[in-house]
């Protein structure tokens, strides 16, 4: 992507973004994550801690009709390069859920880290996202994937 050139939410998505999972807790969860995108450059030294705070704040479980998602993500200062990784972990993990703090378990989280000038903002991606879950569909084929390509193949040929 060159100066002035914006990307698409599809961009977004990477094979070598999708990670499978096995923590008991979203603090290790956070932790295996950031350090992951931190090697690949994509986030700051202080993304973690930023995150675990944001969360802490601004919790992002959604129990949407047909699977139970959360989209943890922190302010745009923490992101080098704009992304979405996908992770599926083994076990649910409980988190709160967006809006009314209720606890709810999950197994599918998307982490996002937007930048301003890649195009669009958090609450377009929150969209693109929110359009797949509501797609009973795409859910059916996206949970019984387990390629990272075809897992990435579904999602982007599941966007508008």
């Amino acid at each position: 992507m060159k100066g002035g050139e914006t990307m698409s939410a599809k961009e977004l998505f990477s094979k070598d973004l999708v990670f499978e999972e096995n923590v008991q807790t979203i603090d290790e969860l956070f932790k295996n994550v950031a350090n992951r995108i931190k090697k690949q450059n994509l986030v700051t030294d202080d993304y973690e801690r930023a995150l675990i705070k944001r969360e802490s704040e601004f919790p992002t479980g959604l129990l949407t009709q047909y699977l139970p998602i959360a989209l943890p993500h922190t302010d745009s200062i923490y992101i080098k390069k704009p992304f979405v990784v996908v992770v599926r972990n083994e076990y649910p993990i409980t988190v709160k859920q967006m809006g009314d703090n209720k606890e709810i378990e999950v197994k599918d989280f998307f982490f996002l880290g937007v930048k301003e000038s890649a195009g669009f903002s958090q609450v377009e991606l929150l969209s693109v996202l929110m359009d797949l879950f509501m797609n009973e569909k795409f859910v059916n084929e996206y949970i019984n994937l387990t390629n990272a390509i075809e897992i990435i193949n579904c999602i982007k040929d599941n966007i508008k």
